[in-house]
């Protein structure tokens, strides 16, 4: 063990240089002096590059691409390009994602996201060839890791290889809850109920008619997230600064357009007008719009599970949630719907993520939008919660729920709504005095109706069977 008064080991460090000077940089780091600057700078989320690896490995996919078209076009020394090429594939399979270091949220328009990038990779290449960190006489990240690019088309691009996958996650979750609720549905298929309107008693259905609706909403969706994400297929990569390919080889946006979906599996096109392209989030404002399209629905489903499963005793209590945990710290035997409840909030998260992207793509102004950092920060947590949320909500509710089937039977036998169906038999006048004796005295519609002789007994049961209340009949005779 060391004495107290040991000699503390000074921090190795490499100095660095940059337009606004020079800093001392911990030698042990693979970024370099602009990452530490933005660092300083943008103290903003706590939440870092490193916690989206989704977009690190996008950014090391389009700086393979970049040298590997680079070295085809002749614009870069093959040997270089082979560094920042074997330096790429490392991090897309989860190296270095440690010294992804900056905040998601970040003014520059996500140039600090670029040279961090550019510099771990260009550090990690200047290893590979033998030489220190540092050594940008060698090989520079701005002048051969960035070659024939720029923040400009390479941030948005990153953006929309990360969307593509997380996507593709939800996607996936929105499938596996689809078919949690279309099991649900034909499991309940015979399970007779009262439909309502505006929290009213309406006419019955059977709960698999309304677990199937459930279903149904999720799968109209998965189509539309689909078609919105086709959409960012498209790219700008080539656009350089503000998309007239200033800088790059003529024949580089098409090679490197090449190179990325080979690298990623992507089918990805290059803009038909680079300069458009560049300046236009529209892409990220339709894709947030489907999410909050699903957010929506998804929130309206869990608010009906809520209310189905109210009571026990003093609430509609039709169907029984999975019991996850006691749900109160003074109320003894109380069980809450916490996880219908954890979806709602993250439907309300999303949708105020899509008013923070709207409000962002709104106020690009020129040749580009400044705000992306905080659209791909907003859209990468809808994305990321609603798939989350879709698993919980799968896993931990709608598999383990059930039904009250007696108690959802006598609310149907006992229901007013019933009269409905014996319109076209006993007509709307009688149908009305019926109804509201019913609710004067408590009493049923079917003894009413039987008492009065308004309808054979016979004829009574056949219409108010499970098969004719909830489906198009032809009239009995």
């Amino acid at each position: 063990m060391s004495s107290p008064d040991a000699a503390i080991e000074p921090l190795r460090t490499r100095l660095e240089h940059d337009l606004i000077g020079d800093r001392d940089i911990p030698q042990d780091v693979y970024y370099g002096v602009h990452t530490l600057r933005a660092v300083e700078n943008f103290p903003i989320s706590g939440q870092r590059l490193s916690s989206r690896p989704d977009l690190i490995v996008a950014l090391a996919a389009i700086k393979e691409a970049a040298a590997l078209a680079n070295m085809e076009l002749g614009v870069l020394d093959r040997t270089l390009g082979d560094a920042i090429v074997a330096a790429c594939q490392e991090i897309r399979q989860g190296g270095l994602h440690d010294q992804f270091v900056v905040d998601l949220i970040q003014g520059g328009a996500g140039t600090s996201t670029n040279m961090n990038a550019n510099e771990v990779i260009a550090n990690r290449a200047l290893e590979l060839l033998g030489h220190p960190r540092g050594a940008y006489q060698y090989l520079h990240p701005n002048e051969h890791v960035n070659l024939s690019q720029s923040t400009n088309d390479v941030y948005p691009t990153a953006l929309k290889l990360s969307a593509w996958v997380g996507i593709a996650r939800l996607i996936d979750a929105m499938s596996k809850l689809r078919e949690a609720f279309a099991a649900k549905a034909e499991e309940f298929a015979d399970v007779l109920k009262m439909g309502r309107t505006q929290l009213q008693d309406a006419v019955p259905m059977t709960l698999g008619q309304e677990f199937g609706t459930y279903a149904l909403m999720l799968a109209e969706d998965e189509v539309r997230l689909d078609k919105a994400v086709q959409l960012i297929r498209e790219i700008n990569l080539g656009a350089t600064a503000i998309g007239t390919g200033i800088a790059a080889h003529p024949d580089y946006a098409a090679t490197v357009c090449k190179k990325l979906s080979a690298i990623t599996g992507v089918d990805l096109v290059t803009a038909t007008d680079l300069v458009e392209a560049t300046q236009d989030c529209g892409d990220f404002v339709q894709l947030s719009g489907v999410l909050k399209r699903v957010a929506v629905k998804l929130s309206k489903t869990c608010h009906d599970l809520r209310l189905l499963s109210s009571g026990p005793r003093a609430g509609f209590n039709e169907i029984n949630l999975p019991a996850r945990q006691a749900g109160s710290s003074i109320m003894p035997g109380k069980v809450n719907p916490v996880i219908p409840e954890v979806v709602n909030q993250v439907a309300f998260e999303v949708i105020g993520n899509d008013v923070t992207i709207t409000m962002a793509a709104e106020a690009g102004q020129l040749q580009l939008n400044a705000f992306e950092p905080i659209i791909f920060y907003s859209l990468s947590r809808s994305i990321a919660h609603l798939t989350a949320a879709c698993r919980t909500l799968e896993m931990h509710c709608v598999r383990g729920i059930t039904a009250n089937r007696e108690r959802l039977r006598s609310m149907v036998e006992q229901s007013i709504g019933i009269i409905t169906a014996l319109n076209p038999y006993i007509g709307y006048r009688n149908a009305t005095e019926i109804a509201l004796e019913a609710d004067r005295t408590g009493r049923g519609v079917y003894e009413l109706v039987l008492e009065r002789n308004l309808m054979p007994k016979e004829q009574l049961d056949a219409v108010l069977c499970v098969e004719a209340l909830t489906k198009p009949q032809p009239l009995l005779k």
